[in-house]
């Protein structure tokens, strides 16, 4: 006799619809996230012309977001597991409409740094959230999908920020009117999710990790909420983010004054390669999304698509391209790593233990934060030193090393796959 348990998914044309309103509402709000990395980056020159402020200075207030961004975003994880994703979305939304009011009434640099820290702490819990209620909510077979919009969605927030704040900044002649327009998308945003917060209730979503490890996991002792540390496979998917994040560093960054300098190419024109390299990346996703639940060893996946995009920037770095082909070699490197991310977000996923989703992601994804700290001032440091090919050699070592931490994990999950089958 068959019996049923009382998950999201009633019937099949049921399911893709709350997939598909789950994955939609994750997209947008992962989109925010990325959109208030850049809040303040767009608006420097309007702050110069203000307060006189040096880059130096104004780099800062990056650095401030990434480090409380990256120490939040490793703790939130805690929290999300002890108290659900849902609330500490409500929470990250209510962050970045505040950081918005905090730098559109800014009279100096201490409410900036403010603005900078409250939109940090905003944006730590994302992807424990994100990824909990996905895992939660979203049936196995759509779940790549669900991967492949969060990171295009997080690409497009990237793209949209600097045209909004930019483009209302200079529209308006304030730039404290764009600070003000942010918050207020940022309101609108959480207004859509408390509307559609019950597809949202990770509460009453189901692991989608197989009924055999369920089991598993509800016969087994309870752990101390620590233990996952122990876990080598946690830190593996850290320095891959890491690493991967020290290459997305370079290229989003550094990419276009290197090529100006390499080719003699206009600036004007150099600056379209991170938009192409950021399109590029949102095709791949979408790939990716196909390819995800297909393929068995994530990490081959990976590992193809990295040395790929590797070896096209270290072929930009040697010159061997004319100029605007090499603008666009380096544009068709995010092709290779879009398709790697939602093979990466899955192979997470895999090494997570049962009930530590959100822990092992916020660890995880701190390493990210940490990448766009430490990478930054290295490459530029570099690019100081007249180093410009060295931004693509770094770039495609980063992504080497990346490899390297992603086939650990690989085979991490392949032996604890085969292990209990051959037991």
């Amino acid at each position: 006799m068959t019996t049923t348990t009382s998950t999201p998914s009633a019937s099949p044309p049921d399911s893709l619809r709350q997939d598909a309103r789950t994955i939609g509402l994750i997209g947008l709000a992962h989109g925010s996230s990325h959109f208030f990395h850049m809040l303040l980056p767009p608006l420097f020159p309007f702050l110069i012309t203000e307060f006189g402020y040096s880059y130096s200075e104004l780099a800062l207030l990056v650095s401030m977001f990434y480090v409380v961004s990256g120490v939040g975003q490793a703790l939130s994880g805690f929290v999300v597991d002890r108290v659900g994703a849902r609330p500490i979305l409500f929470f990250a939304l209510a962050c970045f409409a505040t950081a918005g009011v905090l730098a559109g009434t800014a009279s100096g640099y201490t409410a900036l740094i403010a603005a900078a820290c409250v939109a940090g702490l905003g944006n730590a819990p994302f992807h424990p959230v994100d990824f909990t209620i996905l895992n939660k909510r979203v049936s196995p077979a759509r779940l790549g999908h669900g991967f492949s919009v969060h990171g295009i969605s997080g690409n497009l927030g990237w793209a949209t920020a600097p045209v909004f704040m930019a483009g209302i900044a200079t529209a308006t002649g304030s730039w404290r009117i764009a600070c003000l327009c942010g918050s207020g998308m940022a309101l609108l945003i959480l207004a859509i999710m408390v509307w559609n917060r019950d597809a949202l209730d990770d509460r009453k979503g189901s692991w989608t990790q197989g009924a055999a490890k369920g089991a598993a996991a509800v016969a087994a002792k309870p752990e101390h909420p620590m233990a996952f540390l122990k876990l080598s496979s946690v830190w593996l998917c850290f320095s891959f983010f890491f690493w991967s994040t020290c290459s997305l560093a370079a290229i989003q960054s550094f990419a276009s004054p290197a090529l100006h300098r390499m080719y003699g190419t206009p600036l004007s024109v150099t600056a379209m390669v991170v938009t192409g390299y950021m399109l590029c990346g949102a095709i791949g996703m979408v790939i990716g999304g196909f390819l995800v639940s297909r393929v068995e060893r994530l990490e081959k996946v990976i590992s193809m698509c990295l040395i790929a995009s590797a070896v096209l920037l270290a072929l930009v770095g040697f010159g061997v391209f004319p100029g605007m082909l090499a603008l666009v070699v380096t544009a068709l490197a995010g092709l290779g790593i879009g398709v790697a991310g939602p093979s990466r977000d899955m192979l997470i996923k895999r090494a997570a233990p049962p009930g530590a989703t959100g822990r092992v992601y916020g660890t995880v994804y701190s390493g990210l934060d940490l990448g766009f700290c430490l990478a930054a001032p290295v490459f530029g440091a570099m690019l100081d030193a007249n180093m410009n090919s060295g931004i693509f050699f770094g770039s495609a070592a980063a992504l080497v090393l990346g490899v390297v931490s992603a086939g650990f994990v690989g085979a991490g999950v392949a032996a604890r796959t085969v292990r209990p089958a051959t037991a």
